[in-house]
């Protein structure tokens, strides 16, 4: 009899404790070294890049841990530089490969992607988060323009999320009629002959796009550009890709901005590579005004997946820290 009841006793303490600690996810990790952040959630894996390629996740390093998929391009809401409509004799390229027919000129640069080089990011712990902040000033005005307008990106980790939210924040030193910044959203797709990915969802569109409609390079505006129509803002603006895994396909990626109507132009092309750019803003801007949209970026088994997480957050163009909580409101 006492030999059954220790058995029992036995038994007991080996099985699960559901609700309890035992079941809790591990806090996420952040390992912080010279050139890089590297986050580890129980869902994910990411990597800050600090000195080289900044802003945004870096390449090929946002990890679906459910999966082993990875993300395809140069990088996860990366940063560009503020513009204006209208052609103007500066280096903006004119080459229709790589820009179409569509005038822009630089406002303030430079390109934060490529040239900022190095960004110190911030860490902030809180409440089942990790937040990681950057910032940068713009030092490189266009003609008639000041520089210094700053640029502020919050990235939010959390256990449980195959994605993580972002946001970025600028304010400009410059009363513009119609400034707008670029952003990789979510990023590019490298690929040969589509043989990295399955198809595109553009969510502004009737049906997903085959990798087959990638094959040779197009201009942004020969096809699937995407300009605001004030009147026929869409429901939800989402732009995914689908990757190919070795078993067939595999999740989406997807980039989510969650008020439609803060997009003001889109390309999704082919120059050598997809090209998911992506602006914002597109409005007039006084002097001291700040601005800027909040995002969705990770991993999803379905389109469907994408509109429930999408409806969630919709409406919302900004992360607010606030001491150990975060929230997102609308503009």
């Amino acid at each position: 009899m006492r030999w059954n009841r220790l058995l029992g006793i036995a038994v007991l303490l080996s099985l699960p404790l559901s609700g309890s600690a035992a079941e809790t996810p591990p806090p996420i990790r952040v390992t912080d070294s010279q050139n890089s952040l590297e986050i580890q959630t129980d869902q994910l894996q990411a990597t800050i890049i600090k000195r080289g390629y900044v802003s945004g996740v870096g390449r090929g390093s946002l990890i679906d841990r459910k999966t082993g998929a990875k993300d395809l391009g140069f990088g996860l809401h990366i940063m560009d530089f503020l513009m204006a409509p209208g052609w103007r004799e500066d280096e903006y390229s004119r080459e229709p490969k790589y820009h179409g027919n569509l005038p822009k000129h630089y406002v303030e640069g430079p390109q934060i992607c490529t040239q900022a080089k190095a960004i110190d990011p911030q860490i902030i712990r809180g409440k089942d988060f990790v937040a990681i902040v950057m910032r940068y000033q713009f030092h490189q005005p266009g003609a008639g323009y000041q520089a210094g307008s700053t640029w502020e990106q919050t990235l939010i980790f959390q256990n449980g999320q195959r994605y993580f939210l972002s946001s970025e924040r600028i304010r400009s030193v410059n009363s513009v009629n119609h400034l707008f910044y670029r952003i990789d959203m979510p990023g590019h797709i490298q690929h040969q002959k589509g043989d990295s990915f399955e198809k595109i969802y553009l969510s502004y569109r009737d049906q997903p796009i085959p990798a087959s409609e990638f094959q040779a390079d197009f201009a942004p505006d020969a096809k699937f550009l995407y300009q605001r129509n004030p009147a026929k803002i869409p429901e939800r603006f989402i732009r995914a890709y689908q990757v190919k895994r070795p078993n067939g396909a595999g999740p989406w990626l997807a980039g989510m901005t969650l008020n439609p109507g803060d997009v003001s132009e889109a390309w999704c092309h082919q120059r050598g590579y997809v090209c998911f750019i992506q602006e914002l803003h597109g409005k007039r801007v006084q002097a001291g005004q700040s601005f800027g949209a909040a995002y969705v970026v990770g991993w999803f088994d379905s389109v469907d997946e994408m509109h429930r997480v999408y409806d969630q957050y919709r409406g919302k163009s900004k992360i607010v820290l606030d001491g150990t909580q975060f929230r997102l409101e609308a503009e």
